[in-house]
């Protein structure tokens, strides 16, 4: 084995894992300051979003839609209906996918001078960070900033017989070549919503499992109530209020749930050919020496930061997920502009221009469920403006009053709502909630209001394009009740 102990390579940045935090941070820094960054990955080039999760997760959504729009209106796609070729072509299109943001990410750390490190990483005292590549060659390198990124896996549930059952998660299940007979998803969050629709629309039986009573549990009910109609009229089993105590048989072949329903007491046994683990995630902070750094943990298993996300380390940041930090891949980018402006002392009223308030509290979280219809969201919910004692008026039309809609060739997408909270005090937007086709794409007006403060009448006065998804929002936000 060789090392360079002696001699620690000498780095200005070094960022432990790509995921969208590190990678950021060093193309940043190299290209901008023409500082020597390094990021170490072990796995996958650019981190799971462009390889396992979000880019490829959608690409086979999209497919899906496809497919399901081919069968229910009739027309003729050029889409195969037998599943293997359907799955088969699915499967390549992604990795073609793949191969594209890989070589989109070559580009850019070609020209951004950033370094690109292949091994497992991990501290092995202050500023010092050790990696070997699997070979027995071990590098050691020094920095004054090191930014962790290392992310998150699913969790396995501790369900007797579960783990033997080697389930899948999203990683497995998006290189299956033939689709799953009866897939059985444990979890009713995005993962769990977005892979049932999307598997059941390939013509898979799927049973969806939620042990609260409901799912999508953080929204207001009548939210939670439509996205399940929505998947219970394609063919999904919802089965919510469900715990269960037992699993037998080997995903993949067979598989037989034991459990009850909480709420009426009764016995249930669901048997299937698969099963997929979407029942949350756990951050990836073991065996990276952080101790040895003096990096602390949270109780929950994420790397302890502050507001400005640096560690209890001196010159230690931690960024997305692996940080507490929401789990998407725009707040992971957000995070890098976090760090990057308290690096370089700029954000707001310094020289950079940037989205980010340099504070993880005072900052929007933006969310959109891609199941079809979509589920977005920034601000505030109802249930959360009721629990705050905040002075509100609510705003609510059908999709419907969404003219593209119309436009679309199914029926079913003008199935959803969009609903906004206006503020009694000054007319400010505190929350904003759609559910209906491409509602993800109404965020960004909506936002920029928000964080501009302005009012729900510069919304509404605004001359939008028709027929645009967008043009919507000024019905709006015209049918906002008189202040009281």
């Amino acid at each position: 084995m060789s090392s360079t102990r002696e001699a620690p390579e000498q780095y200005d940045l070094i960022a432990l894992g790509s995921g969208e935090g590190g990678k950021s941070i060093a193309w940043h820094y190299s290209s901008t300051h023409g500082k020597r960054c390094a990021v170490i990955e072990h796995q996958w080039y650019g981190g799971s979003c462009p390889n396992v999760a979000c880019m490829p997760s959608k690409t086979v959504l999209w497919m899906a839609k496809l497919v399901h729009h081919a069968t229910t209106l009739g027309e003729r796609l050029g889409i195969g209906t037998n599943s293997a070729v359907v799955m088969h072509a699915v499967l390549q299109r992604k990795r073609e996918m793949i191969e594209g943001q890989i070589g989109l990410h070559r580009n850019l750390f070609e020209s951004s001078g950033a370094e690109m490190v292949w091994g497992r990483g991990k501290l092995v005292g202050p500023k010092i960070v050790e990696v070997s590549d699997g070979q027995g060659v071990v590098r050691v390198m020094r920095s004054e900033v090191i930014v962790i990124c290392t992310g998150s896996e699913a969790v396995v549930p501790n369900i007797t017989g579960l783990k033997e059952a080697k389930p899948l998660t999203h990683v497995g299940l998006l290189e299956l070549e033939e689709l799953p007979q009866h897939l059985i998803i444990l979890g009713g969050g995005y993962v769990g919503l977005e892979f049932a629709q999307g598997m059941r629309r390939f013509g898979a039986k799927v049973t969806l499992v939620e042990h609260n009573e409901r799912i999508l549990k953080r929204e207001d009910k009548d939210v939670s109530a439509l996205m399940q109609q929505v998947l219970e009229r394609e063919g999904v089993t919802v089965l919510t209020s469900t715990t269960l105590n037992s699993v037998s048989g080997s995903s993949g072949k067979i598989v037989t749930l034991k459990g009850k329903n909480t709420a009426s007491n009764m016995p249930i046994t669901i048997t299937g050919s698969h099963i997929l683990c979407a029942a949350g995630r756990t951050a990836n902070t073991s065996n990276l020496g952080l101790d040895l750094a003096g990096v602390k943990l949270t109780e929950a298993g994420f790397v302890a930061v502050d507001e400005h996300l640096q560690t209890s380390a001196p010159g230690i940041f931690a960024t997305g997920d692996c940080a507490g930090s929401p789990q998407f891949t725009h707040m992971g980018f957000d995070d890098f502009r976090i760090v990057r402006d308290n690096l370089t002392g700029s954000g707001k009223g310094g020289t950079a221009s940037n989205q980010s308030s340099n504070r993880r509290s005072a900052r929007q979280v933006p969310s959109t469920l891609f199941t079809d219809p979509q589920l977005a969201h920034v601000g505030l919910r109802e249930h959360e403006a009721k629990a705050q004692g905040m002075s509100y008026r609510l705003a609510q039309v059908p999709m419907s009053a969404f003219l593209k809609t119309h436009t679309m060739a199914s029926e079913g997408e003008t199935t959803g709502f969009a609903r906004v909270l206006i503020s009694n005090k000054d007319d400010t937007i505190l929350g904003f909630t759609a559910i209906g086709v491409e509602a993800g794409e109404l965020l960004p007006v909506v936002q920029l209001a928000m964080q501009k403060s302005l009012t729900y009448m510069d919304v509404a006065e605004l001359i939008i394009v028709h027929p645009t998804f967008n043009e919507g929002l000024t019905y709006l936000f015209n049918a906002v009740p008189s202040r009281t």
